[in-house]
């Protein structure tokens, strides 16, 4: 199976989840089932429906937690310099409006771009891999074609 790139950050959150699940949830949700079993004929009982569809949704975040986490390639971004790529902090500023950004390329399973984490995946993403200081980028958004020059690279 192909290595899913994430930093130290990304791989911490993801463990700190599947703990958390593994301790908490599961066993608090356990509990709820046992408790709605109690209350009767399960047919027609809300609570212990609510309880499975619950633990079914966790279970399966677990599989996808321990999956990711089997096939993480965790790369220490502050061991890299040059040229875009993953791990790199970027700071842009969009050559129409001047408004500058600061982003960090992750993977896709620690990517928020409100926190300013990209997705290595996405259409911003790809077209500044490979790019240096002061290159100027165009990329098709869904709100249409946008300009972008690299101001700054920082691997932090």
């Amino acid at each position: 199976m192909e290595k899913i790139p994430m930093t130290h950050g990304g791989f911490a959150a993801l463990e700190t989840e599947l703990k958390h699940l593994k301790s908490v949830e599961r066993p608090t949700i356990i509990k709820a089932i046992a408790e709605a079993r109690e209350l009767g004929d399960l047919s027609e009982n809300a609570e212990y429906h609510s309880a499975r569809e619950k633990q079914s949704f966790i279970e399966g975040r677990i599989k996808e937690l321990e999956g990711v986490i089997s096939l993480a390639d965790v790369i220490d971004p502050t061991s890299l310099s040059g040229a875009i790529k993953f791990g790199a902090t970027v700071t842009l500023v969009d050559e129409d409006t001047d408004e500058e950004k600061v982003w960090q390329i992750v993977g896709e399973y620690e990517a928020n771009i409100e926190k300013g984490l990209l997705n290595i995946k996405s259409p911003i993403a790809r077209a500044l891999i490979g790019k240096e200081d002061g290159d100027s980028v165009e990329v098709r958004t869904p709100g249409g074609m946008r300009s972008y020059e690299v101001l700054k690279i920082e691997y932090i």
